[in-house]
């Protein structure tokens, strides 16, 4: 599962570009087309991120961030936990929630080896502010993972909210185990766990 997340996380942060006037098909072609841009960096850069591992966060910041609807997973991710957080505990989830899914997002970059994707109609909703996008990630030897990726328009811009792996949501995977860990030891608990391993991966 944990292989799988990160290949999602690797194809959502390809999707973030298209504009809010495009259709659900042009979307498609936006996502064929800035996923190939991007991948191309990370090929010509192979090298160098080899050689220092670290540079691939800025890469990552820099096309990640700006393309994911941070603040609205982390109220999915903690569900009820949210209603009763303070804004300073909210604050430093989505700081501390972000960090972990770039850093898994890096890693799913470094590793990342000539896989192929494929790219499925889009399926549009009724609400036209949503479309999920699909596609498949093939490996040689290896069965097709099929990841849906659900975008909401946020500002006139595509952002993702969540990512579905094999019939099993990102957010909803998170919310569990974040839930757990929640009840057992609170929230302050988790945002710390979280800044501790986030911290040993930057530094």
């Amino acid at each position: 599962m944990v292989n799988r997340i990160k290949w999602a996380l690797l194809l959502a942060a390809l999707i973030g570009l298209q504009p809010a006037w495009a259709s659900t098909q042009d979307a498609v072609e936006l996502i064929r087309s800035t996923s190939n841009q991007v991948l191309e960096k990370v090929i010509d850069k192979k090298q160098e991120l080899n050689r220092s591992p670290e540079k691939i966060f800025d890469l990552v910041n820099a096309t990640v961030a700006p393309h994911f609807d941070f603040p609205r997973m982390s109220r999915m991710v903690l569900g009820k936990y949210w209603r009763k957080a303070s804004d300073e505990q909210k604050q430093a989830f989505i700081k501390q929630f972000q960090a972990l899914l770039v850093r898994t997002y890096a890693i799913a970059l470094l590793n990342y080896s000539d896989q192929a994707i494929i790219y499925l109609p889009p399926r549009t909703q009724t609400d036209t502010s949503k479309v999920m996008v699909r596609t498949e990630v093939k490996s040689s030897g290896a069965p097709s993972i099929p990841i849906n990726y659900r975008l909401r328009l946020n500002e006139g811009s595509w952002k993702v909210y969540d990512v579905i792996i094999d019939n099993i949501s990102l957010v909803s995977n998170y919310r569990t185990g974040f839930s757990n860990q929640i009840r057992r030891k609170g929230l302050d608990s988790l945002i710390a766990q979280l800044k501790e391993k986030n911290d040993k991966v930057t530094q």
